[in-house]
């Protein structure tokens, strides 16, 4: 048995000093029914708590650490430019690195202006649009996530569907009226909406492969239909890829799917763990920016050398041939082995996954293939899956609408480890 005597204390100080605890949401483990725990460090695919308790990590960071934790590569490029200092507010040669390893490998991408988070990335891209188009309203999917951003909190997924909480308080009714939310996958709705406001709208956004209401894919024409419209209105379409950039392709969903947007927003990835976020896209929609063009966008830590070192060490090793291949194989090799337990056990849900993200839906026969059908997830059964799990060793996202990630640290054997692990805990749900 797992104990978790620091973990808890550290918490009671938390809540006092922090509103819940907790720096972002989800990571108070409402929703799962248990407390959080203080980790201490991570290694490789694996995490270890205040507490002396070992866990094989599946949150991976929410997505980052797609080659695993303190990767040496990545810990000797941050400490090569840690001995130059951590902070200038004035170019490096890193920026440029980086920003000529992102147009090399995102399709779409001709510029790009990098930021220290997919919420800003997302917001800037969406100011940007509506500077670039002069419209005013935007168009986004429910359960789709796209930061925090007054205008993003409308229908959001993850984080607000875990907690149960209603629409957006603190966001003034004025923003949320030039917030369109149509459900994913639902052409025909969208169709209807772009008929009767399409010449208003800046921007649809949305999430090629949704990972905030669970892992949803896309109907096989939603992508390609998103494009020709968006086309037809003058429409800036925006791929926000900060979950799928670098995670299903070198060069995202973009790639996977051959569709092509006008501006792409990225993270998570792209900064190895540090924290840094971009957007970028056609050149004559970024030359909008100032300091060339009127759309105003800033910010003091943008292109620190410590991120943007992170960041292209990750970059380069994920890069390498095979690595997606190699990935892909891990990764269905685990859905396919909790689908074939649950089964076994009868315990009813629907596995999701496209490359190395997937989430298990309890209660579902699936597909699930937008926010409304996702919420109709057997929550209880996924907090007791989630207990149990963590009781085992296996660290799992603590919320049933967040996706699951295996990284290129997570070998045969730990694959093996974790499928051992789930046929007792799903024995022990059936």
């Amino acid at each position: 048995m797992h104990h978790h005597h620091l973990s808890n204390s550290y918490f009671q100080k938390a809540q006092e000093l922090i509103p819940g605890g907790v720096n972002s949401p989800v990571r108070a483990c409402k929703s799962v029914g248990c407390d959080p725990i203080f980790i201490e460090k991570g290694e490789g695919c694996r995490l270890y708590d205040v507490d002396g308790n070992q866990y094989i990590d599946y949150v991976c960071s929410w997505g980052p650490m797609i080659i695993g934790h303190a990767h040496p590569k990545v810990r000797a490029a941050i400490a090569e430019a840690l001995a130059s200092g951590t902070s200038f507010g004035a170019p490096t040669w890193r920026e440029v690195a980086l920003a000529q390893k992102i147009v090399e490998l995102v399709p779409s991408i001709e510029q790009v202006r990098l930021v220290n988070s997919g919420t800003e990335a997302t917001m800037s891209a969406i100011r940007l649009a509506r500077g670039y188009t002069g419209r005013k309203k935007i168009l986004k999917f429910d359960g789709c996530y796209h930061g925090h951003a007054d205008s993003f909190l409308v229908k959001a997924g993850s984080g607000l569907a875990t907690l149960g909480i209603p629409g957006s308080p603190g966001v003034p009714e004025e923003i949320v009226s030039n917030t369109l939310a149509v459900p994913f996958n639902d052409l025909e709705v969208l169709k209807t909406v772009l008929d009767r406001e399409g010449d208003e709208i800046a921007a649809i956004v949305v999430e090629p492969v949704p990972a905030n209401m669970g892992v949803v894919l896309p109907r096989e024409d939603f992508l390609p239909k998103l494009r020709e419209w968006t086309e037809e209105k003058g429409i800036v379409l925006i791929f926000d890829e900060v979950i799928t950039g670098f995670r299903l392709a070198p060069g995202g969903a973009q790639e996977y799917f051959q569709v092509m947007p006008d501006l792409t927003c990225l993270g998570k990835i792209i900064g190895g763990g540090l924290p840094v976020g971009a957007y970028g896209g056609k050149q004559e929609i970024m030359e909008k920016i100032a300091p060339v063009g009127p759309v105003y966008q800033a910010g003091t830590l943008s292109g620190n050398p410590l991120a943007t070192a992170a960041g292209l060490a990750t970059l380069e090793v994920l890069s390498r041939p095979g690595f997606y291949e190699v990935l892909e194989e891990r990764a269905e090799a685990l859905g396919n082995g909790l689908v074939e337990i649950a089964g076994k056990h009868g315990v009813t849900c629907c596995l999701q996954r496209k490359g190395s993200m997937m989430t298990t839906f309890f209660g579902q026969r699936g597909p699930v293939v937008d926010f409304e059908a996702a919420l109709k997830s057997d929550t209880d059964l996924y907090a007791r899956f989630f207990r149990h799990m963590l009781e085992e060793g296996v660290y799992l996202a603590p919320s049933q609408f967040e996706a699951g990630f295996v990284s290129m640290a997570h070998g045969w054997d730990v694959i093996e480890e974790t499928l051992m692990d789930a046929e007792s805990v799903f024995k022990n749900l059936a």
